[in-house]
């Protein structure tokens, strides 16, 4: 049996020190503004992004890796004697898992050593970043193809992820309202608590900053209640909110956080600077 390696795409917003010890292989997307095109892995200073973000008439566009990032990636890991499981955001809202399964055709197609199994995790960011964990355990105690793919598989069916923006400009403006479209009118200065289920899903509509957030801790509570003890919180340049959503979060689940992150410039760019966001799952998952 060969031993498999995990690849995701730079959505996860997983810290530096969690994928290097889970041995995790990366797939960027891209970041366009005006001519100028980056890998959103090569994009550091997330500060000067949003600040610019805010400043610019039109947003900028994203894009998913090609089917050659793929194929660069995965060919040195299946040379190297191991089989791929890639796990990337929903395809609900990125052609990134269509690139990937491109690519996987295209090494059936040709004959290629070992296999590529290709996961839509169905969810983003925080959620995305915890599905790859739990793959990652199974893969790393021995795991063959088929036990991390299951797992990855039971990991995305558990997660749960909800995430409050400032304003719904950003996600109107970048056409990713999804299920949420129908709260655009004059609403754009509700406080909107949205999740991932397979894309943009509304949930609720908040006056002030302070609700969302009380809600966002009523949310943590009622992950706790289902079983969802392993848990993650993320934010955009609101490092203040996110601690403060940490601090409650400790007190429920009586844990620390699986990893505490800001959300990068794909996602940041539909969602604006002010999100705050809390996911979770069982424990259980990310062990092997």
């Amino acid at each position: 049996m060969r031993p498999v390696a995990i690849v995701t795409d730079s959505t996860h917003y997983l810290t530096r020190e969690l994928v290097e010890q889970a041995g995790i292989n990366e797939v960027s997307l891209y970041v366009r503004s005006g001519e100028r095109q980056e890998r959103e892995s090569d994009i550091t200073d997330y500060g000067a992004f949003y600040t610019g973000l805010a400043e610019v008439s039109e947003l900028p566009s994203t894009s998913q890796p090609s089917i050659g990032d793929f194929m660069s990636c995965y060919e040195p890991l299946l040379a190297a004697g191991r089989d791929v499981v890639s796990i990337h955001l929903s395809a609900g809202v990125s052609g990134t898992h269509d690139a990937a399964a491109a690519a996987k055709a295209m090494h059936d197609e040709r004959g290629g050593e070992g296999q590529i199994a290709v996961v839509d995790s169905r969810t983003a960011a925080g959620g995305l970043g915890c599905v790859v964990l739990c793959a990652a355990a199974v893969a790393n105690a021995g795991g063959s193809l088929e036990d991390v793919v299951t797992r990855a598989d039971e990991a995305s069916d558990a997660m749960r992820l909800w995430f409050c923006v400032d304003t719904l400009e950003y996600l109107q403006r970048g056409g990713r309202l999804g299920r949420a479209q129908a709260w655009i009118g004059g609403a754009l200065q509700i406080k909107p608590i949205l999740s991932i289920e397979s894309e943009v899903t509304a949930i609720e509509r908040v006056r002030t900053s302070g609700r969302a957030f009380e809600r966002m801790v009523e949310y943590m509570r009622t992950l706790h209640g289902d079983g969802a003890d392993g848990w993650v919180v993320q934010h955009i340049q609101a490092e203040e909110k996110a601690m403060a959503l940490v601090e409650r979060g400790r007190e429920l689940f009586g844990s620390e956080p699986i990893w505490i992150s800001e959300v990068g410039p794909v996602i940041g760019t539909y969602t604006g600077p002010g999100l705050i966001g809390v996911g979770g799952l069982p424990a259980r998952l990310l062990g092997a």
